[in-house]
C-alpha cells in the first residue's frame, strides 16, 4: 500500500477536492475527510479513488449529513490498496481506530460467549468461553448473551454428565465434587467413571450441537428402559430425569427452524436520528438467543445504509456462518459477500429473503427491532429528563452529559479494589466501566483508596494526547460522606482539575434508604424529599457502583482462593504438577518436601526438584 497526501488549504471543503481532483489516481483505496483540528470527519472506501471523491464536488446531489462534513474539510488524506476487498478491510480498521463522526458506528464490538470443550484433556470439561478461540478444541455458540449460555450449560451438565469442576480436582481423584451426589456430573473427580465412557460423553454433547438431540433422547430412552427391565429403578430414574432436560431445552427456543442450519439473521428499523438492529443467531437448526444493537448515526441515512455500514463492523472480530439473512438489501452485497468468502476460506451467502421460513424469521427480527427501538427511546426521554433535574437541583451550569460513579470494596483491607461505572443520557455505558486495583494506598483507609483512584484515573485523561472529550465526566458521584468528597477533591485540585462536580452520597440516619445525604461542597448536606424521583436515580447510579465494586473485589477474592502456587514455577506443567499432587496429595506438602522427596517423583530432576525447593524456601 501506498500513502499520499493532499496539503491542507484555507479553501472550502468542494474547492479542496476540486482542486486536487486531477491528482487523484484511479485505483481502489480508501480516503479519509479531515478537519481543521486534524481530526477524521469521515472514513470511506472506493472502487475507484478519483471517481468516488469527483461525487462530493457536485454542487447538488448530496443529503445535508454530506453536505455538512464537505463544508468542514480541510484535508484529505487516501491510502491505495491492491483491491476493493483490501479497501473495505483497511476501511473498517480505521473506522474502529478512529470513531469519524461522520461514519455509521457500531457501539458494542465485543465478542459473544460461546461454550467450549477441551480436546487436549482426558476429562474435559463444559465451560464458557469469551475471546480469541486459540485453544485446541471445540466451541459451539455464539450465543447472545452470558445468561443463554449458563442456562444452556445447567441444563447440558443435567443431560450428559459432564464435569464443572476445576482440573486440580481431576488431578487429586480422591473425592467426587457435589454435582456428582447431585446426579450432575459423573464423577472424574472421584474416579467413579473411565476414560473410554466419559469420551462417549463427550461425543453425544457434540452430536447434540450438530442436531442430532433425537439420536440421543432414542439412546437415553434405550438405557432407561433397560435399566427398568433389570429393577435398577433408582438408574432408570436418573436416565428419565436426563431425557426431560433434554426435552425441555428443545422446546425452549422460541423459533425452531427447519430449514436454517447455521445462520445470522440482521433486521434494522429506524426513528428519527435513532435505529435498533436486531441480531439472531441460529447454529445446528436451533435459535442462540438475539441481541439489539443501537449504532451512531446521523438523521438522514436510511436502514440500507445502516446495515452496510454494521455488519462488517460487527464481523470484524467474530467467525462468519455460511449464511446472512438481511431485513434490507444494499449496494454492496456482493463485495462484502466476498470478503467474508475469502475470510472464511468458504461460500458466505448474504441473501434477502422473499418467502417461506426465512421470510418469516426476517418478519420476527423486524417485531424485535422495532419494540426494542421504542423500548429504548422511551428509557432515553427518561434519562434526559432526570438529568434536567439533576441539573435544576444542583444549580450547575449546564446539563450534564456524562456522571462517572466511584465505589471501593474490600474485606479488612483485604483483596481491595475501586470501581468506576459510567451514566449517560442513554443509560448505564457498560463499555466504558472501570476496574482499579489499589496500588499504593493502605488498603484499611477508604479515604486513601478513593483518593488513589480519582487521582488514576485523571491523571491519565490529562497525559491522553488523543483524549475523547466526550469521555469527560462532568460530574463524580461518590458512595461516602463528607470524607470521601475531601478526599475526592484533594485528588482533583492536585490535578488543577475545577470543571467536574463533585457529589458525595452518604447513607442516611440508621441507613435507611431514602434519608441519604448530598456533599457538594463543605456546608451542610442537601437532603431530597423521600419520594423524589431524583433521589431514586441517584440511588440507582450509587447502588450499580456498589454492585460493580463488589462484583469486581470477589472475582479477585476468588482467583487468590483458588491459585495453585504450582502455577507460578517456571517449568512445571500440567503433567509434572499431576505427578507431584498424586504423589504428596497437596500443594502444601509439597512446599515442605526436602530435595531427595521430591526427586522421587517420576518426572523430577534434580534441577527441577531443586527449582521447587528454592521456590518455597527462599
Amino acid at each position: 500500500m501506498k500513502n499520499k497526501i493532499l496539503d491542507k488549504s484555507k479553501i472550502s471543503g468542494r474547492e479542496i477536492l476540486q482542486k486536487k481532483i486531477n491528482d487523484m489516481p484511479e485505483k481502489p483505496g480508501v480516503y479519509r475527510m479531515i478537519d481543521n483540528k486534524k481530526n477524521v470527519l469521515y472514513v470511506g472506501k472506493a472502487k475507484n479513488l478519483k471517481k468516488r471523491l469527483l461525487s462530493y464536488t457536485r454542487p447538488t446531489g448530496n443529503n445535508n449529513r454530506i453536505t455538512k462534513m464537505i463544508s468542514l474539510i480541510k484535508n484529505v488524506e487516501i491510502t491505495i490498496t491492491e483491491t476493493e476487498m483490501d479497501a473495505l478491510l483497511l476501511e473498517l480498521n480505521l473506522i474502529k481506530e478512529k470513531k469519524p463522526r461522520y461514519n455509521i458506528m457500531l457501539r458494542d464490538d465485543k465478542t459473544f460467549p460461546y461454550i467450549f470443550i477441551s480436546s487436549e484433556h482426558d476429562f474435559p470439561k463444559l465451560e464458557k468461553h469469551r475471546g480469541s478461540r486459540s485453544r485446541p478444541g471445540h466451541y459451539y455458540g455464539p450465543f447472545a448473551n452470558p445468561g443463554a449460555v449458563n442456562s444452556t450449560l445447567n441444563t447440558l451438565q443435567k443431560v450428559f454428565l459432564l464435569r464443572s469442576c476445576s482440573d486440580r480436582e481431576v488431578e487429586a481423584g480422591n473425592r467426587p465434587c457435589l454435582n456428582y451426589h447431585l446426579k450432575r456430573c459423573s464423577g472424574p473427580c472421584g474416579g467413579k467413571i473411565s476414560k473410554e465412557d466419559y469420551k462417549e460423553l463427550v461425543n453425544d454433547v457434540r452430536k447434540f450441537f450438530s442436531g442430532k438431540s433425537t439420536a440421543i433422547q432414542k439412546k437415553l430412552s434405550n438405557k432407561m428402559q433397560n435399566a427398568s427391565k433389570n429393577k435398577e429403578y433408582e438408574i432408570a430414574a436418573q436416565y428419565r430425569d436426563r431425557i426431560s432436560a433434554l426435552s425441555n431445552m428443545s422446546k425452549s427456543d422460541t423459533i425452531n427452524p427447519q430449514f436454517l442450519e447455521e445462520a445470522d439473521i440482521f433486521a434494522v428499523n429506524k426513528i428519527n436520528d435513532k435505529s435498533c438492529v436486531q441480531v439472531f443467531f441460529f447454529r445446528s437448526w436451533r435459535n442462540l438467543g438475539n441481541k439489539a444493537y443501537f449504532p451512531i448515526h446521523t438523521n438522514d441515512v436510511v436502514e440500507k445504509d445502516i446495515l452496510q455500514s454494521f455488519i462488517p463492523q460487527f464481523y470484524q472480530n467474530k467467525p462468519i456462518p455460511k449464511l446472512i439473512l438481511i431485513s434490507h438489501d444494499f449496494d454492496e452485497k456482493k463485495l462484502l459477500s466476498e470478503t467474508f468468502s475469502k475470510k472464511e476460506k468458504r461460500k458466505i451467502k448474504i441473501i434477502k429473503p422473499q418467502k417461506g421460513e426465512r421470510q418469516k424469521i426476517i418478519n420476527h427480527a423486524l417485531e424485535n427491532s422495532k419494540n426494542a427501538l421504542q423500548r429504548y427511546q422511551n428509557n432515553l426521554l427518561s434519562n434526559k429528563k432526570n438529568l434536567l433535574l439533576l441539573q435544576k437541583a444542583f444549580q450547575l451550569d449546564k446539563v450534564p452529559k456524562r456522571i462517572e460513579i466511584y465505589d471501593n470494596s474490600h474485606i479488612q483491607g483485604s483483596y481491595a479494589v475501586g470501581a468506576m461505572v459510567v451514566a449517560t443520557e442513554e443509560g448505564l455505558d457498560k463499555g466504558e466501566y472501570r476496574k482499579f486495583n489499589i496500588k499504593s494506598a493502605k488498603t484499611n483507609d477508604d479515604f486513601a483508596m478513593m483518593n488513589e483512584v480519582i487521582e488514576r484515573r485523571f491523571k491519565k485523561i490529562s497525559k491522553s494526547q488523543s483524549f475523547d472529550r466526550s469521555k469527560y465526566p462532568d460530574i463524580i458521584l461518590i458512595d461516602g460522606g463528607r470524607g470521601q468528597y475531601t478526599s475526592t477533591k484533594k485528588a482533583l485540585d492536585k490535578l488543577e482539575i475545577t470543571d467536574v462536580k463533585i457529589i458525595s452520597i452518604a447513607k442516611g440516619e440508621k441507613r435507611n434508604a431514602g434519608r441519604e445525604k448530598f456533599y457538594t461542597n463543605k456546608n451542610k448536606p442537601y437532603l431530597f424529599k423521600p419520594n423524589d424521583p431524583m433521589l431514586f436515580y441517584l440511588q440507582r447510579l450509587r447502588d450499580e457502583a456498589h454492585r460493580f465494586a463488589i462484583g469486581t473485589h470477589k472475582a479477585k477474592r476468588k482467583r487468590e482462593f483458588t491459585k495453585n502456587p504450582l502455577d507460578e514455577i517456571p517449568g512445571i506443567g500440567l503433567k509434572r504438577k499431576k505427578a507431584l499432587l498424586n504423589f504428596f496429595g497437596s500443594a502444601r506438602a509439597i512446599s515442605q518436601a526436602r530435595t531427595e522427596e521430591l526427586t522421587a517423583v517420576d518426572g523430577v530432576s534434580l534441577s527441577i526438584a531443586n527449582r521447587i525447593f528454592n521456590w518455597f524456601n527462599e
